[in-house]
């Protein structure tokens, strides 16, 4: 069996493994996973490249190049929710953004793992008039993710199933990011898949946390600072456009006639699908 002896992680906050904190610093999912493919006693390297904040354009012109010169056999590209979270959103720019690098690794011999993502609006609870712009970005984003991956031949992760998003257990006071045991989720359903594909030899990581979970207390604390925080740095980018998106949507609301943007959504994804590269 093909054994993994340099594991790569590319991509945001989700994969820098923010909300699962171990002696001050951030571990995550693919420091979990990357324990689980050990062949026999050796260690596989493994060098996590994801930044907090990261969109498709710094995984493309940053994190590439520092991932291919480790050249990998293994490398996971999970990206897109801060996009989603842009003004500048284009989902043609995104696309053709993760082809590229999608390309690049598995041209070098790496096998991908890949991800689609919950929208934000949905697990942070926001009203529809404003969750449901950001819905039809992130199904988009989505459906781009399940593209690539079939091109590609990636290991795949279905993260915006509702066994996944209907788990509190499974995220952090955020919301946004998974906690301990829903880190060490995602790390086990890769990890599974893995060893169908005979990649994992090592164990599975502990689906139990060490760290006691987050209580309501941490959920408040949070809100009233990381998320005061959070709020504040997107407000100045994201959310006049969110604002008039969300007028646009309450007038084709009383007008009856959502279906316009839906479907103003839906070709914007189809040019974008048409618009990739071919292998």
């Amino acid at each position: 069996m093909r054994a993994v002896s340099r594991f790569v992680v590319l991509g945001d906050s989700f994969s820098e493994g923010v909300g699962d904190r171990v002696a001050a610093r951030w571990r995550g999912w693919g420091a979990l996973l990357a324990e689980g493919l050990r062949n026999g006693g050796e260690a596989v390297g493994f060098t996590n490249l994801a930044v907090s904040g990261a969109q498709s354009h710094d995984v493309a012109e940053t994190q590439l190049a520092a991932a291919l010169a480790l050249r990998p056999e293994l490398a996971s590209v999970v990206v897109g929710v801060n996009d989603t979270l842009r003004r500048t959103f284009d989902i043609g720019l995104l696309a053709r953004r993760l082809d590229r690098v999608c390309a690049e690794l598995a041209g070098a011999g790496a096998v991908l793992l890949t991800a689609c993502l919950p929208d934000p609006g949905r697990m942070l609870g926001l009203p529809p008039p404003l969750a449901r712009p950001l819905a039809r970005r992130q199904r988009a984003v989505n459906a781009v993710v399940h593209a690539l991956s079939e091109r590609y031949d990636a290991v795949h992760l279905h993260l915006d199933a509702p066994v996944w998003t209907e788990d509190r257990a499974l995220w952090s006071a955020d919301r946004l990011h998974p906690g301990e045991r829903g880190h060490r989720a995602v790390a086990g359903a890769f990890h599974r898949l893995l060893r169908d594909r005979g990649l994992a030899h090592g164990a599975p990581p502990s689906p139990e946390p060490e760290q006691p979970p987050p209580t309501r207390t941490d959920a408040v604390l949070w809100l009233a600072t990381a998320g005061t925080a959070w709020v504040v740095r997107r407000c100045g980018d994201l959310l006049p456009q969110l604002l008039a998106l969300a007028a646009a949507e309450l007038r084709h609301s009383a007008a009856g006639t959502g279906a316009v943007l839906d479907a103003r959504a839906e070709k914007d994804l189809g040019r974008a699908l048409r618009a990739m590269t071919r292998p």
